[in-house]
C-alpha cells in the first residue's frame, strides 16, 4: 500500500470538482462561520470567560460549554446535513456525559473536527478540549476561540510542555466539570515521509513497526492520565478512516469530501489501565498496534469490524440550532453598528481577546489574585 494515499477500499470514485456553485457555496459558508464566531466571541467571551470565571470556574465552564456548543454544532451540521458526509460508527456505544480522555489516530488536518460529530451525539460537544501545537492558538479569530474553550497548547519541547500541561490539566480535576480531553499521540498528521521515519526508528529500538499509523509519543498521554486519573470515567480509543479521500479544511468548506467518515470506538474504564508510566506507555503502544490492524481491515474490506446501530443527526434540530446562531449574530451585528455602548463593549472585548491570545495576558488569574488578596486583608483586619 502507498501509505501517502487515503485509506480506502474503492478507488473508483472520483473527487468532486470545484464548480462555480460549490465555490459560491463555500464562500457563503466561510462568511457564516467567521461572522458567527466573531459575534459569539466578542459578546460572550468577556462575560463567561472572564467575569463568570471570577465567581465560579465550574459555572464558567458550564456556561462556556452551553453557549459555544451552539456555535460548534454548526460544523456537524455542515458535514452531515449540508455536505452529505456519512458518519459511520463502530465498536462500543459509549454513555452520555462521561468525563473521558480520548485518543485518536491523526490522518489529516481535520480529524479533530469529526470528533465533534460524536460529541454532539453524546451531549458533550461544548466540553471537548484538545492538546494542540501552540502556533494554532495564535490563528486570527479561531485562536480566540481556542483560548476561551481552554485548549492546551504545546511547543513540542518536553521540558517546556510538561510544566504547561501539568498546570493546565490540574484545573480540570473537578469531577463535576464535563470533560472530553482529546489527544493525538502521533503528534502530527500521517504522511509517507513521516511513516518511513517512524518505521525506521521503531525497527532500530525494537518497537512495533506500524504501516498505517505513526509510533505514538507516550509522555503527553502519561501526564494526562496521571494528572486526571482520579476524575476520569474512561479512555475512548478512536480510530478514524475516510472514503474516498482524506479531507482538508477547504474540502469540508466547499463540500468536496469526504463521502464517508468511519470511526471505531473502544471504551476502556480508566481503572483497567496500569497506573505506572511504564504500564501506560506499553498500553498505548499496544493500542496503536490494534489501530494498525483495524486500518488494515478497513483497507481490505471498506469498513471496520463491530458495526453498530447508527444514530443519525436530526436535521430539524440542527436547522433550529443554525437559526438560533444566525438570529443572535444578526442581533449582535445590529447592536454593534447602531449602539455607541455596544461599540465600546466590542472594542474592549477585542482588546481582551487579543491580549489573551497574543500577549498571553491572563486577567482572570490576575484579578482573582487581587480579589483573594483583598479578601485576605479584610479578614486579617477583622
Amino acid at each position: 500500500m502507498d501509505v501517502s494515499t487515503p485509506l480506502q477500499s474503492d478507488n473508483t470514485q472520483k473527487q468532486k470538482s470545484l464548480s462555480p456553485i460549490r465555490l459560491m457555496r463555500g464562500a457563503i459558508c466561510l462568511a457564516v462561520f467567521l461572522s458567527t464566531a466573531c459575534m459569539f466571541l466578542v459578546y460572550f467571551a468577556p462575560v463567561v470567560a472572564l467575569f463568570l470565571r471570577l465567581l465560579s470556574r465550574h459555572y464558567c465552564r458550564k456556561a462556556t460549554s452551553t453557549i459555544f456548543g451552539f456555535w460548534l454544532a454548526l460544523w456537524p451540521f455542515l458535514f452531515e446535513v449540508i455536505n452529505g458526509t456519512k458518519v459511520v460508527l463502530y465498536g462500543d456505544d459509549v454513555p452520555d456525559n462521561e468525563r473521558v480522555l480520548l485518543i485518536a489516530n491523526h490522518r489529516t488536518e481535520v480529524d479533530w473536527m469529526y470528533l465533534w460529530d460524536i460529541a454532539l451525539r453524546k451531549g458533550s460537544l461544548g466540553c471537548i478540549k484538545y492538546i494542540l501545537k501552540s502556533s494554532l492558538m495564535k490563528l486570527p479569530l479561531f485562536g480566540w476561540g481556542f483560548h476561551v474553550l481552554e485548549f492546551i497548547p504545546v511547543e513540542r519541547k518536553w521540558d517546556i510542555d510538561e510544566r504547561v500541561m501539568r498546570r493546565k490539566l490540574s484545573t480540570f480535576r473537578n469531577p463535576q466539570d464535563p470533560l472530553w480531553l482529546a489527544v493525538f499521540p502521533e503528534g502530527t498528521d500521517f504522511t509517507e515521509a513521516k511513516c518511513k521515519k517512524s518505521r525506521a526508528y521503531a525497527a532500530e529500538v525494537g518497537l512495533p513497526v506500524l504501516k498505517n499509523v505513526l509510533l505514538p509519543k507516550t509522555r503527553g498521554f502519561c501526564v494526562c492520565l496521571q494528572t486526571l486519573r482520579g476524575s476520569l470515567n474512561a479512555v475512548y480509543d478512536m480510530t478514524i478512516a475516510y472514503k474516498h479521500q482524506c479531507p482538508t479544511f477547504l474540502d469540508n468548506v466547499f463540500g468536496l469530501g469526504p463521502s464517508e467518515v468511519h470511526i471505531h470506538v473502544r471504551r476502556i474504564p480508566v481503572d483497567e489501565i496500569v497506573a505506572s508510566d511504564e504500564g501506560a506507555t506499553a498500553w498505548l503502544t499496544d493500542k496503536f498496534k490494534l489501530k494498525d490492524h483495524l486500518l488494515s481491515d478497513f483497507i481490505a474490506n471498506g469498513c471496520f469490524p463491530e458495526p453498530r446501530v447508527q444514530e443519525q443527526l436530526s436535521a430539524f434540530k440542527c436547522s433550529m440550532n443554525f437559526l438560533l446562531v444566525i438570529s443572535l449574530t444578526a442581533i449582535f451585528a445590529y447592536l454593534t453598528f447602531y449602539s455607541f455602548w455596544s461599540k465600546v463593549y466590542v472594542a474592549l472585548s477585542c482588546i481582551y481577546l487579543a491580549s489573551v491570545t497574543y500577549l498571553r495576558v491572563q486577567p482572570e488569574h490576575d484579578l482573582g489574585s487581587l480579589i483573594s488578596m483583598f479578601v485576605g486583608k479584610k479578614h486579617s483586619t477583622e
